[in-house]
């Protein structure tokens, strides 16, 4: 179970968190700059672990990917699908943090919390729409010639 959920986190959790991240600041070496990129991998992380869509997503991307390879896509047809990738993923994780900062502001229903969340849901929607039609325009033509022209 995760410990840290979306939603206010009550006090021993924030001050556990607080001097955790103020620890590693202090005694740390590693250049601010270096250290940014923990904090994105941490990200990272904590979306792959708590946001059951992101993992869906990124399945679905693991399965295009190996489409792609025994394809035998080309190097442009690859560029588009890791664009697609990442937006999807990328949106994923914005749609994350709307959630998360609404949760933090607010724990009663408002129709500008509902619009903030159903606006970062639905951006992720289009991008997994237009990334199908992408798959689609990609992989759909070389397999049909496999099906039917054995």
């Amino acid at each position: 179970m995760d410990k840290y959920k979306h939603g206010p986190l009550d006090e021993t959790q924030l001050e556990e968190l607080v001097e955790r991240e103020t620890a590693k600041n202090s005694v740390s070496r590693v250049p601010p700059f270096i250290r940014s990129f923990g904090y994105a991998f941490e990200g990272i992380y904590y979306a792959l672990r708590t946001q059951r869509n992101m993992r869906v997503h990124l399945g679905i991307g693991v399965v295009a990917a190996v489409l792609g390879i025994w394809l035998g896509i080309s190097g442009v047809e690859w560029a588009v699908l890791l664009v697609m990738m990442a937006l999807v993923l990328a949106l994923e994780m914005v749609n994350t943090v709307v959630e998360a900062l609404v949760d933090l502001v607010t724990d009663r229903f408002h129709p500008l919390a509902k619009v903030a969340k159903d606006v970062a849901a639905g951006a992720v929607l289009v991008a997994a729409i237009l990334a199908v039609g992408v798959g689609l325009f990609l992989f759909l033509p070389r397999l049909l010639h496999l099906l039917f022209n054995l």
